[in-house]
């Protein structure tokens, strides 16, 4: 491990930038801190922090200089390597029939990601088991993940509906990074201890002012992870809890969660670990051009699970079930894990500030109930 003082912490940027990455980092926009284009530090949102509970959020000063105070806000990752709208290609008239014209062959953008969280790399984990295995490997997202530069930060502290250490997921990062930080502020210091995670990241560390960390820096950075770890705003029992959700597929929770959830799809759109999608057709008012674009979809949505025969889920009961049961019981089945990372948006930034914590030990409740009796 290494110790890199804030003041050399730019040499990780400016090599990043001669390497031709494109580094997207946090920033403070509209009231959130979301993802954008970053070339120096000073972009970074220093002295900022969020408060986050079912339904709210809210940044506002932290009262020092960190620069990754804050947890996570409403964007991930994902929409960089899987964007919300991507054009699949275009075809055009010739004469009684077509050409198709597919996507330009440009290489992708290299991008260096900063800030990225161990909640976070678990879902690209997850996301990747997705895009980049089997037969029908997605070619554009692979080519991006594959060559994108991953800056890990442990978090030093649990946000209000944080539950990764339920999951397993973090607060310390452990793996899927090239380059690792531990923010430490000790009165007027300010350093990073360093781990990497690939040549790449070595490289990068090698462009940096950096030293050898000694015990103390190192016992100080396990300290600021296990703060994290002690002050999560939620947790989640997962022990057994694919097969309980799976046994109370008809519990009468399901209706009290349709009472409330508005179909919304907000915890769909923020969930870092959601993939579904649609695939639209659009032309000219002359006909002579049509495009096909894969968007973004959602399980909320009342035309996704529409088919020939009718729609197989009509109500808010249904499709919350299927959301849910999808993430914590039948993920498991078919990767043997969750899909779900503890990040908490899907509480966050549900408008009635619908809990999947509180509604997973309320089915568990009534199911141990059931069991005893």
């Amino acid at each position: 491990m290494y110790v890199v003082e804030l003041n050399d912490l730019q040499g990780l940027f400016t090599a990043l930038s001669q390497q031709g990455y494109t580094i997207i980092g946090p920033q403070v926009r509209n009231g959130a801190l979301t993802f954008d284009r970053m070339t120096s530090v000073d972009e970074l949102p220093r002295g900022w922090t969020d408060h986050q509970d079912g339904g709210m959020y809210s940044i506002a000063r932290s009262g020092d200089d960190a620069l990754f105070s804050y947890t996570v806000g409403p964007h991930s990752w994902k929409r960089f390597l899987f964007p919300a709208r991507l054009r699949l290609f275009a075809a055009r008239r010739e004469g009684k029939g077509f050409a198709v014209d597919p996507p330009a062959a440009t290489p992708a953008p290299p991008y260096a990601f900063i800030g990225v969280r161990a909640c976070e790399l678990a879902a690209l984990d997850l996301q990747d088991r997705i895009f980049m295995s089997g037969q029908y490997a997605d070619a554009h997202y692979t080519a991006i993940r594959s060559s994108a530069f991953i800056v890990a930060v442990n978090c030093g502290r649990g946000g209000g509906t944080c539950f990764c250490s339920s999951m397993g997921t973090g607060p310390k990062a452990r793996d899927g990074f090239d380059l690792a930080l531990t923010e430490i502020m000790d009165g007027e210091r300010h350093a990073f201890l360093i781990e990497t995670g690939s040549s790449r990241g070595k490289d990068a560390r090698a462009a940096m002012q950096a030293r050898e960390a000694d015990p103390s820096e190192i016992a100080r950075a396990a300290a600021v992870s296990r703060a994290a770890e002690s002050t999560m705003g939620r947790a989640l029992d997962t022990s057994g809890l694919a097969g309980i959700l799976a046994e109370n597929f008809e519990h009468q929770r399901w209706d009290d969660i349709a009472k409330r959830c508005l179909a919304c799809a907000n915890c769909t759109m923020v969930c870092p670990t959601c993939f579904c999608s649609t695939v639209e057709d659009v032309t000219d008012l002359t006909g002579d051009h049509a495009e096909r674009w894969r968007r973004w979809d959602s399980c909320f949505t009342s035309d996704f699970t529409r088919v020939a025969g009718g729609n197989i889920r009509m109500s808010t009961r249904t499709r919350y079930r299927q959301w849910m049961m999808h993430k914590l019981s039948h993920w498991v089945e078919q990767f043997g894990s969750t899909g779900c990372v503890g990040c908490g948006r899907c509480i966050t930034w549900c408008p009635v500030g619908i809990d999947i914590t509180a509604e997973a030990a309320a089915i568990r409740g009534a199911n141990v109930a059931t069991t005893n009796g």
